[in-house]
């Protein structure tokens, strides 16, 4: 039933347009990694994989999860889709977490083609530096779980508040800061919207990473307790 579900959202996802707003960053951060090529004595994968971040990672990422997770109950919440889907031999926590898997699943394939972006520039630069895989798919890696505490709770929202734009507003509201907030020792560890650009930045020269106290409290105690809410009211939400 579960693999059904996500087939379906997979189905109504496909006749909207987010799998074009699914390109948007991944050609931005391309077109400036290209443009923004320097050579600084490193690898040269990594220095346009650095440009590449500075512009997915920091807005784009926390962005799109707000609105993936928005365009997922857009449906339902246009003309009693919630009564007719629910009025269906379906579990809701099987529904809520066909979303879930969605939107994951949906920012996960950002972060690839993002992957897909940077061999371009390596192909049209002619890059002769080794590829570094482990830092890349490290670094990628990253930026989705850090994601995955911003998608928890805006799935959330998005089922308990009708309008798509709401949402999506608090996200932006909540991401804007991120370029002063991420940079903060105090601060930034524990700002959700911050986890994205931080794992994705993360080495020992720059000084960003994920402590134990954030993979733990922020990450993954984060994404739990939003999961189990959200679940929780959806369970209970009246259609």
């Amino acid at each position: 039933m579960l693999s059904k579900l996500i087939y379906t959202e997979w189905l109504k996802l496909k006749k909207s347009k987010v799998l074009q707003i699914l390109f948007i960053s991944p050609i931005l951060s391309t077109i400036a990694a290209y443009f923004n090529f320097f050579e600084n004595g490193g690898n040269e994968w990594m220095n346009s994989f650095l440009s590449m971040i500075m512009v997915q990672a920091i807005l784009f990422l926390p962005l799109l999860a707000g609105i993936f997770a928005a365009s997922v109950c857009r449906y339902e919440h246009a003309e009693g889709g919630w009564k007719q889907l629910l009025a269906l031999p379906v579990n809701r926590l099987q529904v809520y977490s066909a979303k879930l898997i969605t939107v994951c699943t949906f920012v996960a394939l950002t972060q690839i083609l993002m992957l897909a972006g940077l061999f371009l520039v390596g192909i049209l630069h002619g890059f002769n530096d080794p590829f570094p895989w482990k830092e890349v798919f490290l670094r990628l890696f990253m930026g989705w779980l850090g994601c995955l505490p911003i998608i928890s709770l805006q799935l959330w929202v998005s089922t308990a508040w009708s309008s798509f734009a709401a949402p999506v507003a608090l996200n932006v509201i909540l991401t804007l800061p991120n370029i002063l907030i991420a940079n903060s020792e105090t601060f930034g560890p524990w700002y959700p919207w911050a986890q994205p650009f931080l794992g994705m930045v993360m080495d020992q020269q720059s000084g960003f990473t994920f402590s134990i106290e954030t993979l733990v409290f922020v990450i993954i105690g984060g994404f739990l307790v939003f999961t189990v809410g959200g679940m929780v009211y959806f369970k209970q939400k009246a259609v």
